[in-house]
């Protein structure tokens, strides 16, 4: 019995498989309907079957996701039956047309470049969640978390669709708070000095600090870590950094958790060469730390720089500095072994410039510090970066070497990303010395991608008018060579200086090239026709015998000098210049004259910065030739604080006119400091002592004429405040004559404001 139903079993399997076996079916044919658009043959292309192959369940899921991967269906059913697929579809509507609404403060434009869908495409629902994420993204980077976009489907006929945007931009969300825990060595407001997310007050209406970004937090972060291992914590590390965002969705609250660590000193400091038969003594002076001092990574970091710059001024092109630091946790010092060692011989194969659709790339290429089949030196690929960075011409620049052909060869790759150059501004301001003036200016920094520079301005005060157009080639004739022109017409009214008025036009050609990295070279040739006019009848007679026409034709140059950490608002370094100029290639004018002066910048304590001043000129004619009143130099107002503008120097007895001086010297000693108010606002105090003298005229003095001319030293001291706005640098100073003569002209306040929006 037990045999028998064995036997009955296998023949029931056997019987089972062969059903099985017939009833598996064949691909014969595939209907599809439903279509709207696409051809029957397109869907069947999109299952990615062939006739004849069987029919199973695997075979029909693949096909369903094949089509619905396409993103044209909103809808797909298979079934088989005797070898025939039908497949019945609903196609996905194309959109017609794409609408914002609600938005105010981001342009329709603008929001649809963020986005990947467009008209005429096929609407999918996958594409329409990408877009609302990717908007919301943006106006997240703008401050507003509360933004709400939702999508509205509008139907017509032809299976198409009218897509709308429908967008509450909601309030900007602010940082409400910022705080640091674990931190016991430097105290919240001091750290929060050091990062540039600010928390939200009324005045930071006019920057987006207190805006949250995530991007700018983890920045923030890396601030953090510079200023505590620039300070000596070697072991600080950033735990964990919380936003928490308030139930309204109005306010940030953040929180740093940090653990400073120890503060170490630097230990042992050498130097661990690996160059054969060379001095490392040499780079000694090049070490900006030694033993004994808080540790200081930005000090290494600069050490590194210093060292390598060094080895390649030595002709040691392949060589890598490395610094190795050891801590000493009892003792907590840091020795540090400034490891050289002599790395691949390595060539540069090839630079790439990518990303450059208006800038030529020879205006990118001479900016770079090596060229093809120069020894790589990553140095001076920074330095490159840094170079074109300081261009102006690009949003970013992101330079990276590859390996290039052969491991002995290098390839530079360069990406730039370009931005508006051009600049058209309209200001307006006030200023003691010319009143109420307004301004106009239109300058295209990169003129046809070329690098070059052109300006047309024009300004309009109460006391001065000013029209200039200038043009520069930064490199002309392919070299280092910064050529150019200018033209100006200016007019002045000196009626309340010296009873006259002066008219000024003309045009210079200059030409100016580097003698090294700080010293520079500037020639210049000036054509000008001069005009004293509107002569008051009881101005001075030394005025009176001037007045008329008369040509200037002069060559001037400028050797300057320039060390400073920032060329705008400079707190560390030196500035210098000296001038000379030769009037007398034709014309009426025949002089020589000569300026040199000297600014020097230094930090006293923190933000506190000391500035020292000094400059002296003298002009003489050539010949019997006088030198004539708009050829002197004049002195006060902003170059003698305390006095007015010419208010100091040789002066009509009679008229109180200002007459000018052959001679002069001037100096400043300033303090400039932070006030009680956030640093982000751009506010500083100064306090500041001036002093100067102005002397010498040609004419000689008669019992009609008398002037009153005292070479002796004048010297003020005052007080002031400046403000870095958005709106222009305005600045205002209360200055008080110390040392001074009886016919100088005083002035205690002093104000300046200028604009351009």
């Amino acid at each position: 019995m037990k045999i028998f139903w064995i036997r009955f079993s296998f023949l029931t399997l056997l019987l089972c498989v062969s059903a099985a076996a017939h009833a598996q079916q064949t691909l014969r044919e595939i209907k599809v309907t439903g279509i709207e658009r696409l051809e029957p043959e397109t869907v069947s292309s999109y299952m990615n079957l062939k006739r004849g192959q069987p029919i199973t369940q695997d075979v029909i899921e693949e096909a369903l996701r094949n089509l619905f991967q396409t993103g044209l269906f909103a809808d797909v059913k298979i079934r088989a039956e005797n070898g025939i697929m039908n497949v019945l579809v609903i196609e996905n509507p194309i959109i017609n047309q794409i609408a914002f609404e609600g938005n105010q403060r981001i342009e329709d434009d603008e929001l649809l470049a963020e986005i990947a869908i467009r008209p005429r495409q096929v609407f999918s629902r996958t594409k329409i969640q990408a877009a609302v994420t990717r908007l919301s993204q943006l106006y997240r980077r703008q401050g507003r978390f509360s933004a709400v976009i939702d999508p509205k489907i509008i139907k017509l006929d032809q299976n198409r669709i009218n897509l709308v945007f429908e967008i509450n931009e909601g309030d900007i969300t602010k940082v409400r708070s910022i705080r640091f825990i674990g931190n016991e060595r430097f105290s919240d407001d001091q750290l929060r000095e050091e990062i540039t997310t600010k928390e939200t007050r009324w005045y930071r209406f006019i920057t987006a600090d207190d805006r949250y970004d995530p991007d700018r937090l983890a920045f923030d972060q890396e601030l953090l870590r510079r200023f505590y291992l620039k300070e000596g914590y070697a072991d600080f590390n950033i735990v964990s950094v919380n936003s928490e965002l308030s139930r309204d969705n109005q306010d940030f609250y953040i929180t740093f958790n940090i653990e400073e660590g120890e503060r170490y000193k630097f230990g042992d400091v050498r130097i661990d060469s690996q160059i054969s038969n060379f001095d490392s003594s040499v780079l000694q002076p090049d070490i900006t730390f030694s033993e004994g001092n808080w540790y200081n990574a930005e000090s290494v970091q600069e050490t590194i720089t210093n060292m390598t710059n060094k080895l390649g001024d030595l002709q040691y092109a392949f060589v890598n500095v490395r610094p190795v630091p050891r801590k000493n946790r009892e003792e907590q010092t840091i020795d540090v072994a400034l490891q050289i060692n002599e790395s691949p011989r390595v060539f540069v194969e090839r630079i790439n410039i990518n990303g450059n659709v208006r800038t030529l790339d020879k205006v990118i290429r001479r900016e770079i510090e090596v060229v093809e089949g120069d020894p790589f030196n990553r140095t001076k690929v920074a330095e490159s970066e840094q170079n074109i960075k300081d261009l102006g011409y690009f949003e970013s620049v992101h330079v990276e070497a590859k390996q290039g052909s052969a491991p002995d060869k290098s390839v530079i790759d360069i990406d730039v990303e370009e931005r508006s150059t051009g600049e058209l501004s309209v200001g307006a301001g006030f200023s003691t010395s010319d009143g109420p003036l307004a301004d106009f200016r239109i300058r295209e920094r990169n003129f046809m991608g070329r690098g070059q520079d052109v300006l047309l301005a024009a300004t309009v005060a109460g006391e001065r008018t000013e029209f200039d157009f200038s043009f520069t080639e930064p490199y002309f004739m392919n070299r280092d060579l910064a050529a150019g022109f200018d033209l100006f017409h200016i007019t002045r009214d000196l009626q309340s200086e010296s009873s006259f008025d002066q008219k000024r036009s003309g045009g210079a050609l200059r030409l100016g090239y580097p003698l090294s990295e700080h010293w520079r070279q500037t020639l210049r040739y000036r054509y000008e026709y001069n005009n004293i006019d509107n002569v008051a009848p009881t101005a001075s007679l030394f005025i009176r015998q001037q007045a008329g026409e008369r040509t200037t034709s002069a060559i001037s140059q400028r050797l300057s000098y320039e060390d400073v950490d920032s060329t705008l608002f400079p707190t560390d370094g030196l500035l210098g210049w000296f001038d000379t100029e030769y009037a007398g290639i034709g014309g009426d004018a025949n002089y020589v004259s000569a300026k040199l002066g000297a600014s020097y910048y230094t930090p006293v304590y923190g933000d506190i910065i000391f500035n020292l001043l000094a400059e002296t000129g003298a002009i003489t004619g050539i010949g019997n030739e006088n030198v004539e009143i708009n050829e002197r130099f004049f002195l006060g107002g902003s170059t003698l604080r305390g006095f007015k503008q010419a208010g100091i120097g040789p002066r009509d007895v009679t008229t109180t006119d200002s007459l000018g001086g052959n001679y002069f010297y001037r100096g400043t000693a300033e303090l400039t400091f932070p006030v009680f108010l956030p640093e982000e606002l751009g506010v500083k105090g100064h306090a500041f002592s001036d002093f100067g003298s102005l002397w010498d005229i040609d004419e000689t003095s008669s019992l009609a004429n008398p002037f009153d001319d005292n070479q002796s030293i004048r010297v003020s001291a005052g007080v002031g405040m400046s403000w870095r706005s958005p709106f222009g640098p305005i600045r205002v100073d209360f200055g008080f004559p110390i040392l001074k003569e009886d016919f100088d002209e005083e002035e205690r306040f002093r104000f300046n404001f200028g604009t351009r929006f």
